[in-house]
């Protein structure tokens, strides 16, 4: 019997192999169990404009925003990028350019 896995949902690799109740990709190291849905595959992100928003993708700041407990203000045209993306009202976690790290609103940044 020869089972039909899926592709690696991180690499797209086709060559992908199970070990119990696991799959795992051999190019890229990731595993996976294919009867639990992954949080990162459901949570869907948009910025500004309506684009889909990702880990890794580069953003702009299409407003000035204060930064709390600070004087600092992020200034529009502001870039940064998004390291991961979180489930709650400032969704998601990025490293600005001259700021560091901190949470932003996907409301007020678009792909750069």
């Amino acid at each position: 019997m020869n089972e039909v896995l899926p592709s690696c949902p991180k690499c797209a690799s086709e060559f992908t192999y199970r070990d119990q109740t696991m799959i795992i990709c051999p190019e890229c190291a990731h595993e996976w169990d294919p009867s639990v849905a992954e949080e990162e595959d459901q949570l869907s992100i948009r910025d500004s404009n309506g684009n889909s928003l990702l880990e890794g993708d580069k953003i702009t700041l299409i407003k000035d925003l204060k930064v709390k407990g600070s004087s600092t203000v992020l200034k529009v045209g502001t870039k940064a990028v998004i390291k991961r993306l979180v489930d709650g009202d400032h969704d998601l976690d990025c490293k600005v350019d001259g700021a560091g790290n901190m949470m932003l609103k996907s409301e007020f940044v678009k792909k750069a």
